[in-house]
């Protein structure tokens, strides 16, 4: 008896300890795979830094444009002096518009150049103080006279995103996004055929109708979503 006794507590100890074991184990493999999901993320971040030059300006905001004409697109907005300047020269049909650095977030926009009259008008009432619904209706009536033009089909692709850091390898902006517009000025869902309210994701919707400014919205998903 005595020594069955001693069997089941040696029996009992060994349990205890391989079972301590396994604990620890695990313990031990769950720290690890932690700090280096830890190190990976701080891989990845240390990659990015904020936009603080008027060459980090025009690399982002190449990043609007399509790929084959990035070198050839002409690139305007305000410096890191905050003065609305040419900051790189281009020839192709693209002028593209760099993020303002003095605004939240960041935001460009790459557009035909058929468009430039009725962008910069837009810029000048800016300028003079006017609201977008003064900018809106003063446009408005401007195409309707014929001083202001836009042509059909004209094209705005806008890149954008919450956050102001980049990749300067690849100049892409943390966590942006493309968005394309399609102007058609004065178009309707009756004379186009697309509907004036986004029916779903990734759905082509007509924004503006029956205007001016009336317009495709194209906006896809973010690539973790599509």
């Amino acid at each position: 008896m005595k020594h069955i006794l001693t069997v089941f507590i040696f029996t009992a100890f060994l349990i205890s300890c391989n079972s301590s074991d396994k604990t620890k184990t695990t313990t031990q493999e769950a720290s690890s795979t932690e700090a280096t999901t830890e190190s990976t993320s701080k891989d990845i971040n240390k990659n990015l830094k904020p936009i603080e030059t008027d060459e980090d300006l025009v690399a982002t905001a190449l990043m609007a444009a399509p790929e084959k004409s990035r070198l050839t697109s002409k690139v305007i907005g305000y410096n890191m002096a905050g003065v609305f300047v040419t900051l790189k020269e281009g020839d192709n049909e693209f002028i593209v518009l760099a993020d303002d650095p003095t605004k939240d977030g960041f935001n460009a926009a790459c557009y035909h150049k058929n468009l430039e009259p009725f962008m910069a008008r837009g810029r000048a009432l800016r300028a003079e103080g006017k609201s977008a619904e003064e900018i809106f209706a003063i446009r408005e009536e401007e195409m309707k006279s014929g001083k202001l033009k836009i042509t059909p089909g004209s094209t705005l692709h806008i890149y954008y995103g919450p956050n102001t850091m980049y990749d300067p390898e690849t100049a892409a902006v943390d966590g942006a996004q493309l968005r394309y517009v399609t102007y058609i000025p004065w178009a309707t869902s009756e004379t186009i055929g697309i509907p004036e309210a986004p029916t779903a994701p990734n759905h082509p919707w007509l924004m503006n109708a029956g205007t001016h400014r009336a317009h495709i919205m194209l906006s896809p998903l973010p690539k973790d979503k599509g």
